[in-house]
């Protein structure tokens, strides 16, 4: 048997609409990141971009377990002694809590050009509503999915 390998004809994108409200941060992300790298495809080929397109809608309303709410998170400004913090809570309570989640899932993706390329693949908003309902998502549950099986979805 020859080892199947996708070719861009082969990739067929599908989108998804996925309500975080309520859903652990954590395995949001897991199943995001799974989703836009194609992994859930039987036709999963490494160097392509299998994965879907994803929309995360109320992400103002993910939660955080632990402590992690007061995690700090830096960032530098390229300036000398440019270095800032906000803590996880801060932000989901500020004005962009989407990047919360944006970043979450970038972390959970391989570091490389073409997980660049997947990030694009990805719209999140901290409301219900979103402009995307022209391309007729699909909602995907995350709450009764099986964590320690999210293939089967």
């Amino acid at each position: 048997m020859k080892t199947f390998t996708a070719t861009p004809a082969d990739i067929e994108k599908e989108w998804i609409v996925i309500d975080a409200e309520g859903v652990v941060l954590g395995r949001l992300a897991s199943i995001v990141a799974m989703r836009l790298r194609g992994k859930h495809k039987p036709s999963f080929t490494p160097s392509m971009d299998m994965g879907d397109n994803v929309i995360v809608i109320n992400a103002d309303k993910v939660q955080v377990t632990g402590n992690k709410r007061n995690k700090p998170n830096y960032w530098h400004t390229g300036f000398p002694g440019g270095i800032k913090s906000r803590t996880t809570g801060q932000i989901l309570e500020g004005d962009h809590p989407e990047r919360v989640v944006m970043q979450a899932v970038k972390r959970m993706l391989p570091g490389n050009r073409l997980s660049r390329q997947q990030m694009t693949n990805l719209r999140v908003y901290a409301g219900a509503e979103h402009p995307h309902s022209a391309q007729n998502p699909t909602v995907l549950d995350v709450k009764s999915m099986n964590p320690k099986n999210t293939r089967s979805a």
